[in-house]
This record gives C-alpha cells, structure tokens and sequence, in this order.
C-alpha cells in the first residue's frame, strides 16, 4: 500500500508535471484559435459554419455528445461510435448536475492530460532521456493531428489506454494490460490493432514463463478484442447486426471500404501534382511524414512500438476516403515518440515546437471553419 501510495505520489509530480504545461498550452491554443475565427467572421459572413457554431462539440464531437445525452436512439449511424466516453461523460454528468456534454470535456480534456504524463513516462523508460521524455509530453499536446485531444472527441481516451497498456507490457505486468486493453476495444474502432504489440511483448520470454504466466499473456493479447466484440455483441442483440458500427463507418460517405494502400498512394501524389493538392494531396504528404517516423521507431525503439504504428498507418492508408487520415494515424502515439527523437537538437527542438504549435493552430482554424475533417 506505502509504496503504492509512493509511485502514485512519483507518477503526479514527475510525470503530469511534465505534462501539465504543454497541455494548457494546447488547450490555449486550440480554444484561442475558435475564438479568433469566430470574431474574424463577424460582419463577413452572412452565416456562421455549422463546425464554428458548435465550437469544441463539432464534427465527431456532436455524436458523442448526443449519445452521451439521449443514447444511441438518437440516430442509427451514432452506433459506428464506440461506448466508452460517452459512457464515462454520462457517469461523470451526475457530478456536473447533468450535464452531460460539460462532463464529456471533461473525460476528454482529463485524459489528454494522463495521456501526456504516461508518454513522459514511456518516453523515458526506453530511453532514459528526460529531456527527450519532456519533448515526447511536448508533442503529445502539440502534435496537429491531435487537436482532437482537446475537443469532445475519443481520441485522448483511447490513447491514454493504449499508452497505458503499452507501459503494462513493457513492464511484464499483464494483469494491468487485460484491463487497459479491455477498455481501449470499447473505446474506438481501432482498438484491436493493439492486439499486434501486445502479441509482440507477449512472445518475448515466452519460453520461460510459467503456466500462470502464460496464461496472463494470452489474455493481454486478447483483450482488445475481447473490448471490442462485447460492443459488437451488445449491437448484434439490440439490432440484429453484430458487424453495424463497421459497416456504418465503411459507407461511401465515410471510410469508403478498402482499398490497395499503394494504389491509394499512388492516387493521393497524382493530387498532389494536379488535383485535390489541400485534401487527397496533403494526406499523401502526411503520409510520407508517418512512414519516415515509422522508420525511426523500428530503428531506435523496441519493435512493437513500429510494428504498432504501422499497422495504424496502413489501415488508414486503406481507405477509399482520406479524410481524418491524420487523426486516425496518430492514434498510434509511437509517432510522437519519433518526432521526439528526431528533434533531439536544441537549434531543431525550438522551432519544430513552434512549427507544431503554429499547425495545431492552423488545422483548428480549418476544422472550426468546416474546411477540414479532423
């Protein structure tokens, strides 16, 4: 219990202390850049965008703000969300007086901040870095994909289980990583894919371990899925269809279904060069960035923190539609540990902050003004 209470005491001043500034930065940030474009249109234009009017409940945000509310009766396409934030707002609400869509920030705003803190905490057990460790809660806050982070979106949930589960396996405690990967599969669709570094870890000393061991291995392995088909048991019973959220999220409209990642890239430079530059063309050039992170990762990490993101990447190369490309690919975090270690140099540190910071801002702007899909 004392030590417990010790390394509780250890994560709080060390490790969210490392976060808590990058994370009110971002926070000033994002909600500065709504402000400017919501006083910047004043007298401009005739109607506001329905993305500016909702502020930080826009795009996916809405959704789970509706169904943390009224629940899923609200609209058959919210079931392509995933259960557990707008669980965990609609507990949370009772706090707030009921109000529910305070409390959804609340999750969301709560858990970028733990989010930051276990980065700081993964970043300096591979590396024994601390000034790297304190960029990685940097760009954890300021990377631009991850404006998200600080709207009523999932994202920084399901990141701080993945970051959670990753230090469980790192450290060999598996009876931590069942729980954390239980709630990542419910958290959002790509959940599962955690399965792949967990399966990694768990290879590893596979031969020496005991039998109750083994069996605590298999189940760390498992357990996103195990999250994740209990959303899809509860779907098939309430509306006969076990495969609806997928099937929602690969409509035309949306994901699109699969297609060839390579003739999908192959696709996205011939817009670059010549057509979609701002939408197809800029995902491609992200692209390029998250493949060339990849490699440092594989490079200087341990190999499921590559092989983690990408299987990301790659699933979100696999999409007819691009769009939110980029928030889906940096929901493998590995990618932020990259661009720490890459920005190891203090001439190189300052302005990539600054550079992520001025983007943060700038894909806000674009997101607030309906231009732009995060």
């Amino acid at each position: 219990m004392i030590a417990g209470g010790r390394a509780a005491r250890e994560f709080v001043r060390r490790d969210v202390g490392a976060a808590l500034v990058p994370w009110v930065v971002a926070r000033v940030l994002v909600i500065g850049a709504l402000a400017m474009t919501r006083y910047g249109l004043d007298g401009l234009v005739a109607e506001r965008p329905e993305p500016l009017r909702q502020g930080l409940f826009a795009w996916d945000a809405a959704f789970y703000r509706a169904i943390a509310e009224d629940g899923y009766a609200t609209a058959r396409e919210s079931l392509r969300f995933f259960p557990l934030v707008p669980l965990l707002a609609r507990g949370l609400g009772v706090v707030f007086a009921g109000n529910d869509a305070f409390a959804l920030l609340v999750v969301a705003n709560l858990s970028a901040l733990l989010f930051g803190a276990l980065l700081h905490r993964l970043a300096l057990r591979e590396t024994g870095d601390p000034a790297l460790a304190v960029r990685a809660a940097w760009f954890g806050a300021l990377f631009p994909p991850l404006l998200t982070l600080v709207m009523g979106y999932a994202e920084a949930t399901a990141l701080m289980l993945a970051a959670a589960m990753f230090l469980a396996l790192r450290d060999r405690r598996w009876g931590w990583a069942i729980p954390a990967g239980i709630l990542a599969g419910l958290a959002r669709p790509a959940g599962p894919l955690l399965v792949v570094p967990a399966a990694i870890e768990a290879a590893r000393g596979w031969r020496s371990a005991g039998g109750r061991e083994r069996v605590a291995r298999v189940g760390a392995v498992v357990s996103p899925g195990v999250g994740t088909g209990l959303y899809l048991a509860w779907t098939g019973l309430a509306h006969d269809d076990a495969w609806l959220p997928f099937r929602l999220q690969n409509e035309t409209s949306r994901r699109g279904g699969f297609a060839n990642p390579v003739t999908r890239v192959i696709d996205g430079v011939g817009d670059l060069f010549g057509g979609d530059r701002f939408g197809s063309g800029l995902h491609i050039v992200w692209a390029a960035l998250f493949v060339a992170l990849i490699v440092v990762l594989a490079r200087r990490l341990p190999s499921s923190y590559a092989a983690y993101a990408g299987v990301t990447v790659g699933l979100g190369l696999a999409a007819e539609n691009l769009d939110s490309f980029e928030r889906y690919a940096a929901g493998a975090f590995p990618l932020v540990l990259a661009v720490a270690i890459l920005t190891d140099r203090r001439d190189v540190e300052r302005p990539a902050l600054v550079l992520s910071g001025a983007g943060l801002v700038g894909y806000a702007m674009l997101a607030f003004l309906g231009r732009y899909v995060p």
